[in-house]
């Protein structure tokens, strides 16, 4: 009997005995299971509270002034890669090169899209405002176009050209007029030139100083016009199918007259501003340039 009864105590104690350990090891493996439950709830909270971060970040706006061709086409058409990255455009159309780089400098615009560097750097000596270039966009070959005349081999003395007033630009239409035989500067000018510096006129040529976006109106009145590239696409004419005469592609002004992105002072380095030029310079940019302005506008590929 008391062997008996030993025997069921010892069955007894040792299923006490396993019953402790196989509760003591379900305890650790649901203890387990729910720290990294709790684990992947906390990483689950702080992606939740990220995406929430980023939901409600506020959306960037740059206000642009812009010629109307070809600058604000083509911001428009890089629009939408630029709100893929957060940026929303707001572009104004000015008609004149005054006002763009005086709503920038007065900060009421964030950028200004018309010009290239020799006219900016003129227009702060002149007028004392502090904008700067952001990047270099794409060139417009400057050209000459028929007024009433149709081609160069009928020059007269005494025919009038019409040429942009403002300093750089009047360089630039006095130099391509001298690489067509029609005047000859005095040496070294270069892009500094203005009608002061013609040393010969074998034609008594005319040169009538008119505001750029002036230029292309005078066509009725003057034999030639030598035009900014986004005033001859304003007045409906492109190079390859108006022009009479245009910059060789290897010449000092072709080098030189990029257009920029331009914005104060300080601000060239805002990330926004330079996601803009990244996108206006991106490959899908570019090639569009090259379709839509059919060699009128150029692309900018350099540093």
């Amino acid at each position: 009997m008391k062997k008996n009864i030993l025997q069921k105590l010892g069955v007894l104690a040792l299923t006490g005995v396993l019953s402790v350990s196989l509760l003591a090891a379900c305890g650790g493996a649901s203890d387990s299971s729910s720290d990294a439950q709790d684990t992947a709830a906390d990483a689950q909270t702080a992606d939740e509270a990220g995406d929430a971060e980023e939901d409600t970040a506020e959306p960037v706006t740059l206000k642009i002034a812009a010629s109307p061709t070809p600058h604000a086409e083509i911001l428009a058409y890089a629009a939408d890669a630029l709100a893929e990255e957060g940026i929303t455009l707001e572009v104004d159309e000015f008609e004149d090169y005054v006002q763009p780089n005086n709503v920038v400098d007065d900060g009421t615009y964030d950028a200004n899209y018309f010009q290239h560097t020799p006219y900016l750097d003129s227009f702060n000596e002149e007028n004392g405002t502090d904008v700067v270039s952001a990047g270099k966009i794409h060139y417009e070959p400057f050209a000459i176009y028929p007024g009433t005349k149709t081609s160069l081999e009928e020059v007269a003395d005494g025919d009038s050209i019409a040429v942009p007033n403002d300093t750089t630009n009047e360089a630039r239409a006095l130099l391509l007029l001298q690489d067509n035989g029609l005047i000859t500067l005095n040496d070294g000018v270069g892009l500094e030139a203005t009608v002061n510096d013609i040393a010969e006129n074998p034609h008594n040529l005319k040169i009538e100083e008119l505001e750029a976006a002036q230029v292309s109106r005078a066509a009725q009145d003057v034999a030639f016009l030598a035009v900014n590239g986004n005033y001859a696409q304003e007045a409906g004419w492109t190079v390859a199918d108006n022009a009479i005469a245009v910059e060789k592609s290897d010449s000092e002004a072709a080098s030189t007259y990029a257009n920029i992105i331009a914005v104060k002072n300080g601000n060239e380095n805002n990330e926004a501003i330079q996601k803009l030029v990244e996108v206006l310079r991106s490959d899908d940019v570019q090639n569009w340039i090259e379709q839509e302005y059919n060699g009128g506008v150029v692309p900018y590929t350099g540093d």
